[in-house]
């Protein structure tokens, strides 16, 4: 339940030699050979948004003046519509997907 993420086959090998070596390799062998699919992530989806106006910010909010009881007060309200997502961004340095299947480091 809720674990997100791909799950693959440890691979082993039947002698008693040094079997991380191996598998790591082998692991590498099998994504390259089977899906041919690289581990690094070459863009993303932008959490940023225009408006009506043109303008990219995360959110957007519009000052209105509020009176009560003969003063003035203004409040920020936030727009949530009539707002057009920037879309998918390229990024400047690829980054290791999350799903990757081999550990790279050990600590």
């Amino acid at each position: 339940m809720g674990g997100s993420g791909s799950k693959s086959k440890g691979s082993s090998s039947g002698s008693g030699a040094d079997t991380t070596s191996v598998g790591s390799e082998q692991s590498v062998a099998r994504l390259k050979g089977a899906r041919n699919a690289t581990p690094f992530v070459f863009t993303r989806r932008s959490s940023l948004y225009f408006d009506e106006d043109g303008d990219l910010a995360h959110e957007f909010y519009e000052e209105t003046v509020v009176t009560k009881n003969g003063r003035k007060k203004s409040k920020l309200k936030r727009i949530q519509k009539n707002l057009i997502p920037q879309g998918i961004i390229k990024l400047d340095i690829p980054c290791i997907h999350v799903d990757f299947p081999i550990i790279l480091c050990e600590g």
